[in-house]
């Protein structure tokens, strides 16, 4: 049963002391400081501006600009903070969760000597900047000033939900999109996760609303929100929907005293909840004009209204077939890859920001995870990295936010009466966190990552509001005029390599996307080495080149030029492509094997056979390993044993398209005419748009000297041109069919 709390009259204004009391243990923190301070008004403009900007073309990563908003935000508020501080003697704030950030930041920096030096420099930089917003809203979140704060954070998901809504209805395209609705995020998910976690500082604003039009207009763009999450149908934060659709108005039951929804008529009242609901059941219904969300029902019935999508998505959480061998079956193969490092390596981890380095050596036999760069799960990804220390972490943060629920649950003085509320949203956007950290990465986005940092300031400057004064929370920080002004020096110094750095990424990211689309250009050519594209080529390389130079790590981009290159059959410039990402990524079998056959065109035999021994060392049973084998034996004169194994394999149902064309190949010259036939017809079976070719090729055997089969080689004829879609793709593979059978089609 509840504890009884003593009762705060409706529209009673509770004193606020610019010092709380002191701690039994003697300890009295400083108050916030607020006269002339612009620190929680950038913050909030950044929260603002994080989730709202997008660039309007591929040539960033989405993230990247929202990672340049947050860094930026930071270190403005901090310089300025310092500078107005030049000339403080007295103390400032200090409390143990910022040993959290702190300790994780310490361990990626001393793991940049032994593990990724480029990730782990990455994952650094992360946890300082998220040590600096937490620093700084403990220092300056006053609560008066919580609601400018969550103003910045509602209003970015309403500008972030309007690009998503725009993209749902009418198929809105400025911002480039992954998983629709996007909005300046590239993959709906990464949107909704951010959303949901937001809806806690919409419902606090909406409850202490007090003109009918603010009420209306907050509970209006709260439900617009809401049926943005809807929209993208992202199963983690429906579920983190539902959990807040229970603990929001319990909450305001529970605190109802305190907000001043408490003093509202019955007619605004009225008008707050039936805004609600006819903004969320309304917008609910109205179906996508996005014909790619409208493609994804009519394969998948997933629904063509927010709710009908929400509903689905949610069902489909059973063990339904969609759940059990879509994208839940991949992160359960990539969890428990994880769940093996954490057992193998429980006290160093692998290293700050290395899962994706040495997840390939973790995983079971037969499976690759190689075009996966996160967990899906924050804890997991980060009880791997960091071993010991993460689950100090993990361990530390929990029960801190257990200790903080309890004391809010039992506040009984006024203090903590008028504290309770902001404390009890502070954990509701906790829950919500912590719910699609689960499935996501929401730690290593920059929007949710800032909003983590902030939240646990938020509940870090209430502590010490309450009086929780002690060695264990907040302390007294000396300060002295010099360690100001060397601070902003820092500041200063920190944002310049912030600015140095963000012009390296924009550069970087701008020359390898270019290069990437000169490469799908080109290769989108009936003949990609026609002499009219060695100008384009010789620029791509040029690109590429550049983009290497400054930043060798993306491995999601670069091997989409080395790929292109191999296609048209430049193998010696796809070898350096690909093996820039093999030092970076040493255990991706898929690039080992690639470069293994770009040394197998250029007939070095001892080099591929090298790269084949890494990959199997790794993955003896990858499908690419087993191909690459086949394709070195019968090409250093061991064809006999190519097509043994050949065999085994097909009788094993184990092949892919590299080994089913060898089969092709390898048969024709070897006269097994029944291998080569097999191995065309695992291509027309499991590889639809090679088809035409296949048949072709079919067509052709039968109509040999060694068959001279007419019947079966029309037949495979007609295949061959009923299985062409394009008229173009019709009119190449009739060129490819002998004179004699072409009127006879």
């Amino acid at each position: 049963m509840a504890r009884k709390k003593k009762a705060v009259p409706a529209g009673a204004v509770v004193p606020e002391p610019r010092q709380p009391a002191p701690s039994p243990a003697g300890i009295s923190a400083p108050g916030e400081v607020v006269q002339g301070d612009w620190t929680i008004a950038i913050l909030a403009m950044t929260m603002l501006l994080a989730p709202a900007l997008g660039v309007p073309n591929e040539e960033m990563l989405q993230d990247t600009l929202k990672s340049m908003v947050v860094s930026f935000g930071a270190l403005g508020a901090a310089a300025l903070f310092f500078w107005q501080q030049r000339n403080r003697s007295q103390a400032l704030r200090w409390h143990a969760l910022m040993w959290l950030p702190l300790g994780l930041m310490a361990y990626a920096l001393g793991s940049m000597a032994w593990s990724h030096t480029y990730l782990a420099g990455v994952e650094a930089i992360r946890w300082f900047i998220f040590s600096l917003l937490l620093w700084l809203g403990l220092n300056t979140l006053s609560r008066d000033r919580v609601p400018v704060l969550a103003r910045g954070i509602h209003w970015g998901a309403v500008v972030a939900s309007l690009w998503a809504a725009l993209q749902f209805w009418v198929d809105f395209k400025l911002f480039p999109q992954g998983p629709n609705p996007a909005s300046t995020f590239v993959n709906r998910n990464f949107f909704a996760e951010f959303v949901v976690c937001t809806l806690p500082f919409s419902v606090l604003l909406l409850a202490q609303a007090r003109s009918s039009s603010q009420v209306a207009l907050l509970a209006f763009t709260t439900g617009f929100n809401i049926v943005a999450i809807l929209m993208t149908g992202t199963r983690s934060a429906l579920l983190a929907l539902l959990a807040l659709c229970v603990v929001l108005p319990v909450l305001l039951l529970l605190y109802r005293r305190q907000f001043a929804f408490s003093a509202w008529d019955k007619a605004t009242r009225v008008l707050a909840l039936g805004v609600l609901l006819i903004t969320v059941l309304g917008m609910g219904l109205i179906p996508t004009g996005n014909s790619a969300l409208v493609q994804d029902h009519a394969t998948a019935q997933r629904g063509l209204t927010p709710l009908e999508r929400s509903f689905s998505r949610t069902a489909s959480m059973t063990l339904s077939k969609e759940y059990t061998e879509g994208s839940f079956a991949v992160r359960l193969v990539m969890w428990k890859a994880t769940m093996r490092i954490i057992k193998e390596r429980p006290l160093s981890g692998v290293g700050a920001g290395a899962w994706e380095v040495d997840i390939p050596l973790y995983q079971a036999e037969g499976s690759q995870l190689e075009t996966d760069y996160y967990v899906h799960n924050e804890i997991l990804q980060l009880l791997a990295e960091y071993g010991l220390l993460g689950w100090a972490f993990l361990l530390l943060l929990l029960a801190y936010l257990a200790r903080a629920a309890w004391i809010t649950w039992r506040a009984r003085t006024p203090e903590e009466l008028a504290e309770a509320p902001v404390r009890a949203i502070a954990l509701a956007a906790m829950l919500a966190f912590l719910v699609v950290s689960n499935a996501g990465f929401p730690w290593r986005m920059a929007s949710t990552g800032a909003m983590f940092a902030l939240v646990l300031a938020l509940l870090a400057a209430s502590d010490i509001r309450v009086g929780l004064n002690s060695a264990l929370l907040g302390q007294r920080l000396a300060w002295r005029p010099a360690v100001s002004r060397g601070l902003v020096a820092a500041s200063l110094a920190c944002t310049a390599l912030a600015l140095y750095i963000s012009q390296k990424a924009i550069d970087c990211e701008r020359d390898i996307v270019r290069a990437v689309r000169l490469a799908l250009a080109v290769s989108a050519d009936a003949n990609p080495n026609d002499p009219r594209w060695d100008r384009v080529k010789a620029d791509m390389l040029n690109l590429v080149e550049r983009g290497i130079a400054v930043n060798p790590h993306y491995r999601k981009l670069t091997p989409m030029v080395a790929d292109n290159l191999a296609r048209w059959g430049d193998w010696r410039n796809a070898i350096w492509v690909w093996d820039s990402v093999a030092t970076s990524r040493p255990y991706v079998v898929a690039i080992l094997t690639n470069i293994a056959r770009g040394y197998i065109q250029g007939r070095n035999f001892d080099a591929a056979r090298a790269y084949l021994e890494r990959a199997r060392k790794i993955q003896p049973n990858a499908l690419t390993v087993l191909s690459l084998e086949v394709i070195l034996l019968g090409r250093t004169g061991r064809e006999a044993d190519a097509i043994r194994i050949m065999k085994s394999h097909f009788k094993d149902n184990v092949y892919d398209f590299d080994m089913a064309n060898s089969a092709y190949l390898f048969g024709s010259y070897a006269k097994d005419w029944e291998l080569a036939l097999q191995g065309l017809q695992l291509i027309i079976k499991s590889w639809p748009d090679q088809a035409a070719n296949a048949w072709v090729k079919t067509g052709n055997i039968y109509a040999s000297s060694e068959f001279h089969d007419e019947a079966k080689a029309l037949a495979a004829y007609r295949a061959a041109m009923d299985a062409a879609v394009t008229q173009p793709q019709r009119e190449s593979t009739l060129k490819q069919i002998p004179a004699a059978f072409q009127g006879r089609l």
